[in-house]
Parts: structure tokens; sequence; C-alpha cells
């Protein structure tokens, strides 16, 4: 049998069994996915403490209760979910490309600081947070 005919055997079935998953998975935003996005946000971070190192530098970040903690490049504190807005997926991070902005490492999602989307990937916003700082203090809050 030729591969043509191998083919045509195959039917529409086997073709949508194949393709279904890939296009379902990734062409669309899906709430049904992942985690959900991180809800009741307020922590306090002791800048002093070694856990908080990474923030004594612009462009450092951590992760606590599945929220991005960074310092952005002015020197200011921001705060945006881990889990991406496209798959709820837990791969968000700071990184200092184009002034600083928010990438998932899953799909490519990338957002801005105020978390509004930078590429086709989604359309849906990156949850962000408040911070405050008192002291040596960082709040991150709702």
């Amino acid at each position: 049998m030729e591969r043509k005919q191998f083919l045509r055997s195959l039917g529409a079935g086997a073709a949508f069994a194949i393709v279904f998953p890939c296009v379902h998975g990734c062409s669309k935003d899906s709430a049904e996915t992942g985690l959900p996005v991180p809800t009741g946000i307020d922590f306090t971070i002791d800048l002093d403490a070694q856990e908080s190192t990474p923030l004594q530098n612009n462009g450092g970040f951590i992760l606590k209760e599945f929220v991005v903690v960074a310092k952005n490049l002015e020197g200011q504190y921001v705060a945006a979910s881990q889990i991406c807005s496209h798959q709820q997926t837990e791969e968000v991070r700071f990184i200092t490309e184009d002034g600083g902005i928010y990438r998932c490492a899953t799909h490519g999602a990338r957002f801005n600081q105020e978390g509004a989307p930078l590429n086709n990937i989604t359309n849906n916003p990156l949850k962000v947070f408040n911070t405050e700082l008192t002291g040596s203090l960082l709040r991150v809050f709702e």
C-alpha cells in the first residue's frame, strides 16, 4: 500500500484524534487547565532576610505564595501572579528584557508590569498585586 492510500484509509477520525489535542491545548486560553490564579494575597517580606536577597538588586525577583515579587529596573517593587493567564502554568518570572517584563516560560506569553499582554499568546492580562514598603518590610496585597 502506498503512503497516500494509507493516509486516506486512516480517514478523518484519525486525523481528528491526532490534531485535536494539540489545537485544543495550545490555541486558546483555558481557565479549566492548570493552577488557579492566586487570590486573597496579603503577605509581608522582610527585605533584610536571606530569602529576599535577590530583591536587593534591580531586576531581581523571588517567588512566594504563587506571586512573583520583583525589584524593577527603576528600583521599585512590583508583584504579579506566578500563574500565567494563558494556561495557568506556574512559570511566570520577571526578566530584564524590554525595560523589565513578566514572561511565562511555558508558551512565551509576555506581559508589561501592569499585567497587559505584550504578544499574541494570550489576550488575558496577568494579575498584578499592590506593594507597599515600610522600612525593610515589603507588603504584597490585593
